[in-house]
């Protein structure tokens, strides 16, 4: 048993010393021949940081040669499959600068776009190499559009925007955590005025609606009644787009409030105008003795009616009287 454990581990032993000494002269040997078939042999072996150096050092000594293309895109595809993304990004970019009409140009335009997915960040980051992605991806369908990774590209774009649409709405949403309902009223209707079709626009038009409300639930009394105007607008814009929704309840009941404290700011605002300003006060006086002295006059009408109407019934009755 021991034999064998000795055995096992020379055997081990002898091979990585082997795979060591094997790699040392491909890279030290000055036959191209060696070091291209010396490359693949790592490359095949899934060693792919050692094929990428061994490809590396043939790209200047490959140049001009029937070869130099499959050396860089083996290079760029070896940083690729190790997960140096940014340095097989660059490759792949610079392999399609130089061999865009190459045989691997198509494979390499879908993994320079796979290295820039790779280089993307959640939403709350800089989306700047998002954007760059999406570039990048628009170019390749316009150029590829019967591709056979079209429908993988298209779900990179549609995941892409979603990302951006979302970004977009919690940075405006922030305003509304932060209790600053102006700002975050005017944030949240700048991120549908850039992007009508955002993803969220359902949260969006709602965290409007409550934006405006608690805007004017805070505001001074005297600008409260405009303020509620603009939540009712809010209000029904979004239950004109979203009647079914789940926050449709809530809305209806800020709504209900809004018109009822509106009417009575307005009420109190006439009110105090009307003490605030003698020129109305005495409009009003003057209306209201008018309708009064209306009232007078239509009573005296009816009166005077009346009587004639009783002295034509007398008259009648004492005719008849006679008569008999």
């Amino acid at each position: 048993m021991r034999n064998y454990k000795w055995i096992l581990i020379l055997t081990v032993f002898s091979l990585t010393v082997s795979c060591v000494g094997y790699y040392e002269t491909v890279m030290r040997s000055a036959d191209i021949d060696v070091k291209y078939k010396g490359a693949f042999h790592f490359f095949n072996k899934g060693k792919y940081r050692k094929a990428a150096e061994i490809f590396e050092g043939l790209t200047l000594t490959m140049q001009g040669l029937p070869q130099e293309d499959t050396v860089k895109y083996y290079n760029a595809l070896s940083n690729y499959n190790y997960g140096d993304y940014i340095t097989a990004e660059s490759n792949f970019a610079s392999f399609l600068e130089i061999f865009p009409r190459s045989p691997f140009a198509e494979d390499a335009a879908f993994l320079r776009i796979k290295c820039l997915y790779e280089g993307t960040y959640r939403y709350e980051l800089d989306q700047t190499p998002t954007h760059k992605a999406m570039t990048v991806i628009n170019e390749f369908l316009y150029e590829n559009p019967d591709s056979k990774y079209a429908e993988e590209c298209r779900e990179m774009l549609d995941e892409f925007q979603e990302r951006l649409d979302r970004k977009s709405y919690e940075s405006a949403r922030l305003y509304y955590i932060m209790e600053d309902y102006q700002a975050s009223h005017y944030a949240l209707k700048n991120v549908l005025r850039e992007n009508a079709d955002n993803r969220y626009r359902n949260q969006i038009l709602y965290y409007t609606a409550l934006s405006s409300y608690k805007y004017a639930l805070n505001s001074v009394r005297e600008k409260q009644h405009d303020r509620y105007i603009t939540f009712v607008d809010d209000y029904y814009n979004y239950i004109s787009e979203f009647p079914d929704s789940p926050f449709r309840k809530e809305l209806d009941s800020y709504y209900q409030k809004a018109l009822t404290t509106a009417k009575v700011v307005k009420e109190a605002e006439n009110q105090d105008i009307s003490k605030n300003d003698p020129k109305k006060e005495k409009k009003e006086r003057r209306y209201v003795e008018r309708e009064i002295k209306k009232s007078e006059r239509l009573v005296r009408e009816v009166k005077k009616g009346r009587e004639s109407v009783e002295e034509k019934m007398n008259d009648t009755e004492n005719k008849l009287n006679k008569d008999k």
